[in-house]
């Protein structure tokens, strides 16, 4: 396990469309299917302990902003290398964890790169016109949840949705790198 950072795309930039499949329920879904003002792409994947340890704070996250700010999940990691992180696994955990947003499989790796995502998790917060408004780490203590003092995406969305600017500085998310293939 590599730590990463993420890389910091500059604010202001268009949200790449995509067309994934989502293997829980074998949906294709398009950047178009997402209304809401406010859209939270995840790059995540199963078998990192990064992503893993803020899980339940993004599930959390996106069910108390359901209906205001959309998620989605993706997953772009080499299957072959990491078979934890495969579309039969993927769907399965988000049955078990109840994932209020759909969970996407990225096999080309396209997508990932055409975001700039580097780690997982990493997070990227975009508004109504799917312009980047906040890309960074969810909050301030990925190991321990009970001793965070700054949420920083929370803060974004909330901001967003008040037509507020969003605060600055945006610092980097920490995890798992990409598994890209050769």
């Amino acid at each position: 396990m590599v730590l990463t950072e993420s890389t910091m795309s500059a604010l202001g930039t268009s949200a790449p469309d995509f067309a994934l499949p989502e293997p829980a329920s074998n949906r294709e879904w398009t950047l178009a299917d997402f209304g809401a003002e406010a859209l939270v792409v995840v790059f995540t994947c199963n078998h990192c302990p990064y992503a893993q340890a803020v899980e339940e704070r993004v599930i959390a996250l996106a069910r108390g902003f359901a209906g205001r700010a959309d998620f989605v999940a993706i997953s772009a990691n080499d299957v072959e290398d990491f078979p934890d992180d495969a579309p039969a696994k993927m769907a399965q955990r988000a049955r078990e964890k109840q994932y209020p947003f759909p969970y996407l499989y990225d096999e080309s790796q396209a997508i990932a790169r055409a975001y700039g995502a580097a780690c997982t998790p990493d997070f990227f917060l975009y508004d109504a016109d799917r312009k980047l408004a906040y890309r960074g780490r969810l909050d301030d203590n990925w190991q321990e949840p009970e001793r965070v003092e700054r949420e920083e995406l929370r803060d974004a969305i909330e901001a967003l949705l008040a037509s507020e600017p969003v605060a600055e500085p945006q610092l980097p998310a920490l995890g798992c790198n990409i598994k890209w293939r050769a």
